[in-house]
Order: structure tokens, then C-alpha cells, then sequence
């Protein structure tokens, strides 16, 4: 790397923390008066460290070095004698030193506890912020490198913020003091001292920005790595069938390899920049102790004097000693920080808009108008999709897979906004409802439908937060679930494992009717709701659709069309459009794509009827 590549990465360093502080400024603000008391004790810590060899000087140039020279002129002083002297000196010390403790224990106990409260409400807010960062979005990033976003890296930047940052911040304080000191004692001893900082800089300028970088490329390697482990336990079935074992061990081997070869490199700069900063201080504490016994020499210096002024400098050099390696730690939180600062600079593609109001109870109504919509800028997935529902009906969409039919369904939940065109429910552009209004009036049942491992009562309840125990008795009776749920360990009160694996394909998807029908939503949608299911939980699981689907605005998604065939309407999407559209005679007789797929499901399939059982 060049030095003008070096010196724009150093650059980048201090604009980094610039940023991080900007972004958290309303956290740091709502802990003012916790680190304005700390910072107080700060100040009072300095000031008495700035004391602590003072004591020392008095009793060398007033008792043990009269006292060496057999000098009786300075067997007193200010009227005290030696012995008074030497006391006050000695009970001095252990003051300083005890009251300078008590106030760095309060100055680090409340700037470590201002942190970690901050730190906490960022990680609640990163949390909070995900979730509500638009699908697009999630479909783009990896969950485990989102997952060490909100916990590895906030912990980075707390473990390095308190063990790291502060002693920096109070040995900062403490040098620019020392410093002060050292000036009015021998300004030319002083120099010598200041002569190092100039060095020093260079010395960190060229290794800190070569540091920052192996550190963000670290924190990144650790992502794919969390993100990677996160696929394959999610997917652990599907690898011990596929006995993908070893391939997968071998692609984790490569990233945990790249990873740890960067974590070594940062870990080598950093302790050579501190090896490096340590010689150099051996340098100056040994200018120093040579120039300043000629100056004492010379009478311009007191020998107690000079010992003040070697302790400042012995207690510089161990805060100057770490300084390099301070300087790696921050780096790398600061790497941690711009990764977090990524998410909460993040805005949703959806949300509310401006004058977004709460959405009435619907009739469930819904027409598209002239929607167009692609993931990405000039790709369209769906092309001018215009369509009329009217309260009650049933809505079937059909085709080939890839087709454009979950986006389309989607965008009624405004997963996603159109590109161009609008939707509207009851005559109202959805855009004018605030999301949590429209979403809680809208019922879903997924092909795969997640569970979460809290109660079976509580994975109800989610469909309608504060729900009742008899609500979500009533929700489970008409999803078909009561009588399974009750056969199983605690009934209600079982906790489930994650993702609902203790369960069955069909007592899961029970569930999540339940769950579905407990919001008594005015518009359902079902998106291959009994895919995958044997016929016994699939028969099941359609009696409970039946009951949840009755008199609602219901959108079907299903790859079997006797499944559908009597629906209100049918739809067959194809490359984003609606080839053709109508209720299953109409589109016999029409004898098109939905005529040939239909003809030929029934020469390869049994026959049977989504809704063609009792409720």
C-alpha cells in the first residue's frame, strides 16, 4: 500500500468515530448527568495522580539528601522538622493515593455503566430497526453476519470502549497535565520529552491504517462464518441426506482460515507497533536521565525535582507503551461500530408515509391498477397486473413456479410497494394505511410455516397480541388443533423446539391456522398451504382453511388446480402476467394454458378438491 493509500485509511479512522458518535449522540445524551459526575471524578483522579510523586520530592531534597551531606541548613523546613515532614510526606501518599482511587473507581464504574447502557439501548434499536427493514433487504443479507451485527460487534465496541477507550481518555488527561508540569519544571527536559510525539505519529500513522483494515476485513470474515454456520444447522437435515458433510466442513475450513489469518495479521501489527513505541520510550527516559543529572549537576534542577520529573516520565511511558495497541483495539471497535452505524443508516424501501393513517375495518375489497414490479431497477417480475376482487370472493392463482404469483400476493401486505401503479383495499391506496393497520387485518398461511420456541398458547397468541385464553382455545378449535394440542405434554403450555421441529408437518401448519384465524381477519391469504403434507394432515388441514376462509376475501396460491377449481376466480401468471383469468368453465372452454395443465394434472394426479370436505 502506498503512503497516500496509508494516509487516506488513517483518515478514515477518526471520520469513523466521528460517525459512530454522531449516530449514537441521542443515546450518549439521555446519560449526561451519569458521565458529567464521572467525568468530575475523572478530573479529580488526574489531579491527584499529578500529586503522587510530590511527597517524594520533599523528602529527598529536604531530609535524605541534607542528611547524606551531613547539611544542617535544611534540617527544617516551613518550621517542620524532618520527622513531622517525613509523616506528612509518608500520610500525603496513602491520601493521594486512596482518595485518587475512590475517585477513579467512580469516574470508571459510571463512564463503564454510561456505556453499557448506551450500548444496550443501540443493540434494542438495531434489533428493533431489523425488523423492520424491508424484505428486500433481508433477502439480500446474510442473517448470521446480521446476527453478529447485533451482538459480536456491539460487544466489541463495549469490551473495547471500557477496558480500551476510558484508561486512554484518563491517561490522556493525565499526560496533557504531566506535561504542564514538566514544562514549568525544566522546559528543556520538557522538549526533549515532547520531541518523542512527533515520532510517535509517524510510527502509528503508517501501522493504524493497515490495522483498520485486516480488522474490518476480520469483523466481515466473522459474518460469512456466523452466516454460514447459521445455513447449515438451519438446513442440518438436508446436509446429513445429501451427506454434505465434508464439503461443507471444507468451504467453513477456507472462510475460519481467512478469518484467522486476518486476526493474525492485525494481532502482528498491533504488537509490533508496541514493541516499537516501547524502544523508543527507552530512548527518551535515557536522553532524559542523562540531561537532567547535568542540569541538577548545575544547580538549575533540584535532585527531587528530577525524580518528579522521571516518575511523570515512567508514568507516560506506560500509557505511551500501550498507546499502539489502545490504537489497534480502536481501530477494530471502530470497524465494529461502522458496521452497526450500516444498519441504522439503513431505510426501509418500505414504510410509512407522511399522513399515513390507521386503516378502517375492512369489507375486503382489493384492486390492482396497472402494477408494475421488479427487485431490481429495470428487471420486472410483475407487468401490468390490473385485477378486481370483490368482498368474499375466492381468489385462485396458478401457473408455473417462478411465475411472479407469492410477489403479487405480497405486495398486498406491502411487503414490497409497486414500482408503478397502485393497490387498493375498499378504494383506498394501501400507501395511505400505516403498515401495522393494514398487516393486522390480513391473515397468512405460508407453505412452510414458521413456529417460535416459546408455548404452543403463545405462538397463537402472536396472531393477535393480548388475545385471551379462551380466544386462543376458540382459534385452535376451529384450526383443527385443540384435541393434538392437548395430548401433548403440557397441552397449551408446551414449549415448542425451534422452529416447531417437535411437531408434525400438519401440527404445525394446525397451529398456524390457528394463529391465522385468531385475528379473524377480513382477507386471507394461503400460499401452498398443504404442500408436503400425507393426505391424512392434508384432508385435516383443509377442513380448518375451510372454517378460516368462510365468507373472507380469500388468495389462493396452489400448484394443484382441482384444488382450486372452485374458486370465483382463477388466475394463471406466467412471466409476471396474467395470461388468462375467469372461473374454471370459463377457462375450459377456453381451452389455454390453464385447460392444458389442468388436463394434464388429471391424467398424472389423483383427484381431490381443497374444499371439498365438511367442516
Amino acid at each position: 500500500m502506498g503512503q497516500r493509500a496509508k494516509e487516506k485509511e488513517l483518515k478514515g479512522v477518526i471520520p469513523g468515530i466521528l460517525r459512530i458518535l454522531d449516530k449514537f449522540s441521542p443515546y450518549i445524551r439521555q446519560q449526561k448527568l451519569l458521565i458529567a459526575g464521572s467525568f468530575l471524578a475523572l478530573l479529580l483522579e488526574t489531579g491527584l495522580r499529578l500529586l503522587e510523586p510530590w511527597p517524594l520530592k520533599y523528602v529527598f531534597d529536604y531530609i535524605l539528601i541534607p542528611a547524606h551531606n551531613n547539611n544542617t541548613n535544611l534540617t527544617h523546613t516551613y518550621g517542620l522538622s524532618p520527622v513531622v515532614l517525613l509523616t506528612l510526606s509518608a500520610v500525603g501518599i496513602v491520601v493521594i493515593s486512596g482518595v485518587g482511587s475512590i475517585a477513579a473507581y467512580i469516574s470508571t464504574y459510571g463512564m463503564s455503566l454510561a456505556v453499557v447502557r448506551v450500548l444496550s439501548t443501540v443493540r434494542a434499536n438495531v434489533f428493533h430497526h431489523l425488523q423492520h427493514l424491508s424484505l428486500s433487504f433481508h433477502q439480500k443479507s446474510k442473517s448470521g453476519d446480521l446476527i453478529t451485527r447485533v451482538t459480536a460487534d456491539i460487544e466489541k465496541m463495549r469490551t473495547v470502549t471500557v477496558k480500551t477507550a476510558l484508561p486512554l481518555f484518563t491517561n490522556t488527561f493525565s499526560l496533557v497535565g504531566m506535561l504542564g508540569i514538566m514544562f514549568w519544571l525544566n522546559w528543556e527536559l520538557a522538549l526533549v520529552v515532547t520531541a518523542i510525539f512527533p515520532l510517535l505519529f509517524l510510527l502509528t500513522s503508517q501501522m493504524i491504517s493497515r490495522i483498520r483494515k485486516f480488522a474490518k476485513k476480520h469483523r466481515d470474515s466473522e459474518g460469512v462464518l456466523a452466516a454460514t454456520t447459521g445455513e447449515t444447522m438451519g438446513a442440518i437435515k438436508v446436509v446429513q441426506v445429501l451427506s454434505l458433510q465434508e464439503m461443507l466442513h471444507s468451504v467453513f475450513s477456507t472462510q475460519n482460515q481467512k478469518s484467522l489469518d486476518e486476526a493474525i495479521e492485525s494481532l502482528r501489527l498491533s504488537a509490533a507497533l508496541e514493541r516499537a513505541v516501547q524502544i523508543l520510550m527507552a530512548i527518551i527516559i535515557a536522553v532524559v536521565l542523562w540531561r537532567g543529572s547535568h542540569v541538577v549537576l548545575h544547580k538549575e534542577l533540584t535532585p527531587g525535582e528530577l525524580l518528579v520529573f522521571m516518575t511523570y516520565l515512567r508514568n507516560a511511558f506506560e500509557p505511551m507503551r500501550k498507546l499502539s495497541n489502545q490504537i489497534g483495539q480502536i481501530a477494530k471497535a471502530t470497524a465494529s461500530g461502522e458496521r452497526v452505524v450500516e444498519i441504522l443508516d439503513y431505510e426501509p424501501n418500505v414504510q410509512d408515509l407522511p399522513g399515513a393513517k390507521p386503516a378502517h375495518p375492512f369489507f375486503g375489497a382489493v384492486r390492482f391498477e396497472n402494477v408494475f414490479f421488479g427487485y431490481d431497477t429495470g428487471k420486472d417480475i410483475l407487468k401490468n397486473i390490473s385485477l378486481t376482487v370483490q368482498p368474499g370472493q375466492q381468489i385462485a392463482l396458478v401457473g408455473a413456479s417462478g411465475g411472479g404469483k407469492s410477489t403479487l400476493l405480497s405486495l398486498i401486505l406491502r411487503l414490497y410497494d409497486p414500482e408503478a401503479g397502485r393497490i387498493l383495499i375498499d378504494g383506498q391506496d394501501i400507501r395511505e394505511y400505516t403498515l401495522n393497520s393494514l398487516r393486522q387485518q390480513i391473515s397468512v398461511v405460508l407453505q412452510e410455516s414458521v413456529l417460535f420456541a416459546v408455548s404452543v398458547r403463545e405462538n397463537i397468541a402472536y396472531g393477535k397480541l393480548g388475545a385471551t385464553d379462551k380466544e386462543v382455545e376458540k382459534a385452535a378449535r376451529l384450526a383443527n388443533a385443540h384435541e393434538f394440542i392437548m395430548n401433548l405434554p403440557q397441552g397449551y403450555d408446551t414449549i415448542l423446539g425451534d422452529r416447531g421441529g417437535t411437531l408434525s408437518g400438519g401440527q404445525r401448519q394446525r397451529i398456524a391456522i390457528a394463529r391465522a384465524a385468531i385475528r379473524q381477519a377480513p382477507i386471507v391469504i394461503l400460499d401452498e398451504p398443504t404442500t408436503g403434507l400425507d393426505k391424512k394432515s392434508e384432508y385435516i388441514v383443509n377442513s380448518a382453511l375451510a372454517k378460516l376462509t368462510e365468507g373472507r376475501t380469500t388468495f389462493i396460491i396452489s400448484h394443484n388446480l382441482k384444488a382450486v377449481e372452485n374458486a370465483d376466480i382463477i388466475l394463471y401468471v406466467e412471466g409476471g402476467s396474467i395470461l388468462e383469468q375467469g372461473t374454471h368453465p370459463e377457462l375450459m372452454r377456453l381451452g389455454g394454458y390453464y385447460a392444458t395443465l389442468y388436463q394434464i394434472q388429471g391424467i398424472v394426479e389423483p383427484e381431490g378438491d381443497i374444499y371439498a370436505v365438511e367442516a
